[in-house]
């Protein structure tokens, strides 16, 4: 699993008319299949008045199809729900949900038009979307010897490293949250800023 990617970091719509059909595309962040599916829900909710409400998620890293779902609601097998996750599996984004709602205005689009229009309506919203990175982190329970403690607070910023929870006795105790990709060479600065005297292990 990647210990980093980009994740939207907010509610997106964008709208676009493809030969008198009206399409809107709603992209929303889905952590997990349930809030994805949530996510469909509201918007074919909110549109019931829609010819369709297609829908593809990805509720997992980016490109992982472990967490995924598609629907093309009615359209022509295959012209909507795939197109909508091949342009989310490629995006490099994670933990994703698009609806796009059409509705029809008189002019049929054929299946290839289906195709372009479903997938490019994708793309049109993931051109704009905001993202945030989604990082995997890890605790880590510290000890060191108090003189060692001014240094080791100096060191956390550069490590991505926030403490938790601090507890004092014969030694300064520390619970530390930090990015996965940052514990080794954390733990490393720590080992050789207490001269091998700090004591550090997984919570």
């Amino acid at each position: 699993m990647a210990e980093r990617y980009p994740i939207p970091a907010a509610f997106l719509r964008v709208e676009e008319t493809i030969k008198r059909s009206r399409l809107m595309t709603s992209m929303g962040h889905a952590p997990d299949m349930e809030s994805a599916r949530a996510f469909v829900a509201a918007i074919k909710e909110e549109f019931p008045d829609a010819t369709h409400n297609c829908w593809a998620f990805n509720a997992g890293p980016p490109g992982d199809t472990a967490s995924v779902g598609l629907s093309d609601d009615g359209e022509p097998s295959g012209t909507a729900g795939k197109p909508m996750l091949n342009a989310l599996l490629h995006s490099g984004v994670g933990e994703i949900a698009v609806v796009v709602t059409r509705w029809f205005g008189g002019t049929k689009l054929g299946t290839g038009g289906l195709v372009r229009a479903y997938g490019g309506m994708v793309g049109l919203g993931l051109e704009t979307l905001p993202l945030r990175d989604m990082v995997v982190t890890k605790r880590l329970a510290v000890s060191l010897p108090y003189p060692s403690v001014t240094l080791f607070k100096r060191l956390l910023p550069d490590f991505e490293a926030e403490v938790t929870e601090e507890a004092f006795s014969d030694v300064a105790g520390f619970d530390v949250e930090l990015p996965e990709e940052n514990v080794d060479a954390f733990s490393d600065a720590v080992v050789e800023l207490t001269g091998g005297r700090a004591e550090i292990h997984e919570k």
